[in-house]
């Protein structure tokens, strides 16, 4: 981290947080922060005006939880493609309508359509943006409780920002990680994956398209408004990302995987690029966090790399916001907590989807044989079809609770039908909503953070008390009022 003093003029003013990265995570976590009243400044590389092509397009079922509580996730499903089943090399399908959730099914959208959602939402809650401003330093100040941003301006002009907080959500080649001097340890899985968007002539068979023989492997996913992306991937032709793709390299490979490439035509936008897995050993640095590709990075299958990014952002929003209004008696314990919690997340997703890219690309007989046999375990036990669709669309992920807590605590909890109305819309901008049995008003007079009481609609006893992020922090099936406040006051 740059240490020596700064030569840029430098604002007199300390904000609450700089957000480095206006990609979807940095956005939601700008947004989040700033609607709880936090000052945020958000810096991006890039100039506002941004292609409208991109490398995401699936939004699972958790994150359309998340985008649900801000309200979001109803325009975002008009602009896509709901996926409600997936069939994976002939041989296994995932019904996602198995999911216990009210979105049921994949999103394919491509990722400019959130990003848009989530900076209109931002830019409404006051959020300020400094776009092609680039981040070239960092300088901690222990003393002041306080982190200084090295700001390069367009023009080639020179500033420095001072926040209490920074979050890096600036990729994979972030440079909050490069100024912290944090290794990125990891290795490359598939090199030189070819990527296009274009027409087909023919209408595949099934919404999501994927399979692969020994030497390809093609995945087709329409966006809904007659355009599809192609993922391709030759194991005899591999050159550098670097070296320009076209689409007859793209047909030439689907061919091959699929056995026809549907006439594909029209190409928008074609590239190359090759899938790491990777991941930095803390999220937090002192005042400096990590969140999304710029803390893990991991193969594309399963389509779970911006999701997750968005699921560190909702879980790190609400604890900064917390902190910063004085909401807590420990915040150093409650913002430690963000790396505990999603660190070994990003490593689960890290092997899970790196065990899909191996078994997509799979060399040998005995490889291959390999995944004939996963595939017909899955297709044969119901139960772990349903334990991979929840991890995979992110509903199964839980939090380790502390020992003797309630089993249902660190569980995501489902969108409950109760007395007040729908769980996720109570969650609201940073509430927590405290569940507890019909006739149990008593709650204190001034909670230390926003809260909700709601009741169930039935004879239920249980009590919940759920984070902001819907994650249930508290359970007790016989509470009492005591134990009622003591919970909401911890």
């Amino acid at each position: 981290m740059t240490t020596t003093p700064s030569t840029a003029p430098e604002t007199t003013d300390v904000i609450d947080v700089i957000v480095v990265g206006a990609g979807p995570t940095g956005l939601l976590l700008a947004g989040d922060l700033a609607t709880q009243g936090i000052s945020v400044t958000l810096v991006e590389r890039r100039p506002r005006q941004k292609s409208n092509l991109t490398r995401a397009f699936a939004v699972h079922a958790r994150t359309l939880e998340v985008l649900d509580s801000r309200g979001l996730a109803d325009e975002l499903i008009g602009t896509g493609t709901t996926v409600t089943s997936m069939r994976f090399f002939g041989q296994v399908s995932f019904d996602l309508d198995r999911l216990r959730t009210r979105f049921p099914y994949v999103l394919v959208t491509p990722q400019y359509e959130l990003e848009h959602l989530l900076e209109r939402r931002a830019r409404t809650a006051g959020v300020r943006f400094r776009y092609e401003t680039e981040l070239t330093g960092l300088r901690r100040h222990p003393a002041q409780e306080s982190v200084t941003a090295e700001l390069r301006e367009p023009g080639g002009g020179r500033a420095a920002l001072t926040a209490r907080y920074l979050v890096g959500a600036d990729g994979i080649h972030s440079a909050v990680r490069r100024e912290l001097g944090l290794p990125f340890p990891g290795r490359s899985v598939i090199r030189s994956m070819a990527l296009a968007d274009v027409r087909l002539a023919e209408k595949p068979p099934g919404l999501l398209t994927v399979s692969g023989r020994r030497d390809a492997f093609a995945f087709i996913a329409p966006f809904g408004d007659g355009w599809y992306r192609v993922m391709a991937w030759s194991r005899t032709h591999q050159p550098a990302d670097s070296e320009p793709v076209d689409l007859d390299e793209v047909r030439a490979i689907t061919r091959r995987a699929l056995g026809t490439d549907y006439g594909m035509h029209d190409a928008r936008w074609v590239s190359r690029f090759h899938s790491d897995e990777r991941q930095v050993p803390s999220y937090r640095t002192g005042r400096v966090f990590l969140a999304g590709d710029a803390a893990h990075v991991h193969s594309p299958a399963g389509g779970q790399g911006m999701n997750t990014g968005l699921q560190d952002a909702a879980n790190l929003s609400w604890k900064l916001a917390a902190v910063l209004r004085g909401r807590t008696a420990d915040p150093e314990a409650l913002l430690d907590s963000y790396h505990t919690e999603r660190h070994p997340v990003g490593t689960a997703v890290i092997r899970s989807s790196g065990v899909l890219a191996r078994l997509a690309v799979a060399r040998t007989p005995l490889q291959r044989a390999a995944r004939g046999a996963a595939a017909r375990a899955l297709s044969l036990c119901r139960p772990a079809a349903d334990r991979a669709m929840g991890m995979v669309s992110g509903i199964a992920i839980a939090y380790r609770a502390p020992r003797g807590a309630h089993p249902l605590t660190g569980k995501r909890a489902p969108d409950l039908i109760l007395r007040e109305g729908r769980l996720h819309q109570l969650l609201g901008e940073g509430s927590f909503v405290l569940v507890a049995p019909a006739g149990t008003d008593e709650t204190p007079a001034a909670p230390p953070a926003p809260l909700v009481h709601a009741h169930w609609r039935d004879g239920r006893t249980t009590a919940l008390l759920v984070r902001p992020d819907g994650y249930i922090a508290w359970a007790s099936d016989r509470p009492d009022p005591a134990a009622l406040r003591a919970a909401v006051a911890q």
